[in-house]
């Protein structure tokens, strides 16, 4: 933009651009659809070098609407102070750019109005898509979104029927307590968190599996449902450990859950990795940088997004609606040897 007589900027236009550069104003288009490899022919050089000089700046807003989309995705989080929603949603971010998208976040809560309303605000603002993080199994949202044909998928939950990508939160939660079992531990307590969600009833199914599997019966009253966060993490703890029979080993079904039993051992003047072996999930950064690194079942957040991004525009999502990314678990000092309680 340029600055007029009276100091205030103005647009500069395509047809000012291909003036000063000798060209046509489709050549100018061309030349800096920024959606297309860039040409490095003399002219298009001459082109870039005299928009750059004259500050032209490409309404690519605009040119979407003309083309009847936005180049922009919507992505819908309960709230980015949560580690796993914060990274999801740069994980989207970044496999959105390499398609060419942009990417607007909402946040949501837990509340299903509050959910509603962000929707249609970003549905109001012509987004090509929606990308759910925030789902419990039983939204509305979804369906209404099917039934009215919006293109969308949801990430890391699923309610069964849309395009979902997800962790296998099932094998994750078998890897987590099979480990412990391994190690040898038969009094193994489990933070399911909240049970509204995929995730916390698919990693939970998977703990109980192993431990079927290994012959243990767990204590109804190790097996806690929970909120995801780090207080719900630490009552738990709380529980569990000032019980005069503790588990010996402990599964959370997210990495904060994990930190507040931490909070809660060393508060009892347990030493986790020896006194009480645990295993958290989704290995966020913060996991291998405690004082006693957390084990943890890598969620691979790269590989879910660009999967729910396939989902979002791909006809394949018809016949295969429900995609799921193996985790991986990832051994440290937290769930050291076996060492039974005193």
């Amino acid at each position: 933009m340029e600055a007029n007589a009276h100091g205030k900027n103005r647009v500069v236009t395509l047809r000012e651009v291909a003036e000063a550069a000798g060209v046509s104003t489709s050549t100018v288009s061309r030349v800096l659809d920024d959606r297309v490899p860039p040409s490095r022919s003399a002219t298009a050089e001459r082109v870039r070098a005299v928009a750059d000089q004259l500050g032209y700046r490409r309404n690519t807003f605009a040119s979407s609407l003309r083309r009847g989309h936005t180049a922009t995705i919507g992505v819908l989080v309960p709230r980015l102070s949560d580690t796993v929603m914060a990274l999801m949603f740069e994980a989207i971010g970044r496999a959105a750019h390499r398609l060419g998208y942009f990417t607007v976040v909402a946040t949501t809560g837990d509340d299903p109005a509050d959910e509603q309303q962000a929707a249609q605000t970003l549905l109001g603002r012509n987004v090509d898509g929606l990308i759910i993080a925030s789902s419990r199994r039983e939204d509305p949202l979804p369906r209404q979104l099917r039934e009215q044909g919006l293109p969308h998928a949801l990430v890391l939950r699923t309610d069964g029927v849309s395009p979902s990508s997800i962790g296998d939160d099932e094998a994750g939660g078998y890897l987590a307590t099979r480990h412990l079992i391994d190690l040898g531990h038969t009094d193994i307590a489990v933070l399911s968190g909240p049970l509204f969600t995929s995730t916390a009833t698919g990693r939970l199914a998977g703990a109980m599996k192993a431990v079927r599997e290994a012959g243990i019966t767990l204590d109804p009253d190790w097996i806690i449902e929970s909120g995801f966060g780090i207080e719900s993490g630490e009552d738990a703890g709380r529980r569990l450990v000032a019980s005069s029979t503790r588990p010996t080993a402990v599964f959370a079904a997210n990495d904060n859950l994990a930190l507040g039993v931490m909070a809660a051992a060393h508060q009892r003047s347990l030493s986790v990795g020896e006194d009480l072996a645990l295993v958290g999930y989704n290995d966020i950064p913060l996991a291998q940088r405690l004082p006693v690194p957390l084990t943890s079942v890598r969620t691979p957040f790269d590989q879910i997004a660009a999967t729910a991004l396939d989902l979002l525009f791909s006809s394949a999502a018809i016949s295969d609606p429900i995609r799921r990314a193996l985790p991986t678990l990832i051994p440290r000092r937290s769930s050291g040897p076996h060492k039974s309680p005193n």
